[in-house]
């Protein structure tokens, strides 16, 4: 697969690492090339043990999501006038806009399509790899995460009234009952449990489970995730000034995790703070997935490098540093592959952020005179770095 393999022929040595592309394997013991397509098998051996993490991850996830609610909830019905306590839990039930089946397919198909068209340039089997795998790191944990939280803990959908169809002459606290010693109880004797409703029993177990959202947790999980994507291998935060579709372009995303989430709202399936928990989950595991796989979140200059699964990063020459889709400002070639992680350095760069990469700046002396002879007297200016450039000012 050419496709994924990008203009990498060199019989290069990177890091100690000896590839032999032309047969595509390395040798035992050795760290797997980043910039070449492994075999089937090299590919297993690197990711067996993920795929059956996400296997077992997914069977807990639906047992819990099949289980029935674990809390026994109280809940007011009316007044002894017959007003509804809270009108906020007595909406109708409606069918919903967006079913979380195509709430969890959006979140993962439309990342997963994106990741490859970015692949017309970027060219790389271990970017698609990472990228994909890291998506299915953030859909897969916080789906189970929030299914947990939904079985443990849940509450009240806003049409729970209209599916539970309370009978009060059902209200009992004889022993052996779940809701012993709730029915007609608290404060004027308004609160009740499950047991007076008269509806459907999975509807109703699933109007006890709303918090938090599911489509959100799935949207935001997702979509943010391809947020963080785009804004690497499109740099739009990065050293240049980007033109403003690329802007469009990385926002659009969060877009479609805000409307899966207001939706919500509309057919009443969900109360605004159950979407906004799935909004906080799924972003949550977004940020954590990516940074993963990829080298760094924010950092312009190594967010869009795929991290390797057995050797360190290497910030002074990372292979794949030329991963990217944008070609603006010499962006994607080893060019600028070599006056981002080499030049710069000597610029500057990484010795003042806090990145504990060692000193990328000028070396320091024993004497601590940045290698510069104080006996010597020399011109003022001279030994001093020279300017950055446009394309280096961030």
């Amino acid at each position: 697969m050419g496709f994924f393999n990008r203009r990498r022929d060199a019989a290069a040595t990177n890091n100690g690492v000896v590839r032999e592309r032309r047969h595509g394997r390395h040798h035992h013991g050795e760290p797997y090339p980043m910039a070449t397509r492994p075999t089937f098998g090299q590919w297993l051996k690197a990711t067996w043990l993920d795929i059956i993490t996400m296997a077992a991850m997914g069977a807990i996830g639906l047992g819990v999501y099949m289980a029935k609610p674990a809390p026994t909830r109280s809940f007011a019905i009316t007044f002894s006038d017959g007003e509804v306590v809270y009108p906020e839990f007595a909406y109708p039930m409606r069918k919903e806009i967006v079913p979380i089946w195509l709430a969890a397919f959006l979140a993962s198909v439309i990342p997963i399509f994106i990741i490859l068209c970015m692949q017309i340039r970027v060219r790389s089997f271990w970017d698609v790899n990472n990228a994909v795998i890291g998506l299915l790191y953030s859909l897969i944990s916080a789906a189970v995460f929030q299914v947990f939280i939904k079985w443990l803990i849940g509450g009240l959908r806003p049409h729970f009234l209209t599916v539970c169809k309370p009978d009060l002459s059902l209200a009992s606290n004889n022993p052996g009952i779940v809701g012993e010693g709730y029915n007609a109880a608290g404060f004027r004797e308004i609160y009740y449990t499950r047991e007076v409703c008269t509806g459907d029993e999975k509807e109703i177990n699933d109007s006890l489970e709303s918090m938090p959202s599911g489509h959100t947790t799935a949207a935001f999980a997702g979509f943010v995730f391809l947020y963080l994507y785009l804004n690497a291998k499109l740099k739009v935060f990065s050293n240049y000034h980007p033109a403003m579709w690329k802007l469009i372009a990385i926002y659009a995303p969060l877009l479609g995790a805000c409307l899966i989430g207001g939706a919500l709202t509309i057919d009443e399936f969900h109360n605004w703070y159950d979407i906004l928990a799935g909004a906080v989950i799924g972003t949550v595991f977004a940020f954590s997935a990516y940074r993963m796989t990829y080298a760094a979140v924010w950092d312009w200059r190594y967010n869009h490098i795929p991290l390797h699964r057995g050797a360190p990063f290497q910030f002074a020459s990372p292979e794949l540093s030329a991963a990217v889709f944008t070609r603006r400002v010499g962006w994607g070639t080893d060019a600028a592959a070599s006056s981002h992680y080499g030049e710069k350095h000597h610029h500057g760069f990484g010795g003042g952020h806090g990145l504990g990469h060692g000193t990328h700046g000028t070396a320091t002396t024993a004497n601590g005179t940045n290698g510069v002879d104080p006996s010597v007297r020399r011109p003022v200016g001279a030994g001093v770095p020279p300017a950055r450039g446009p394309e280096h000012m961030v």
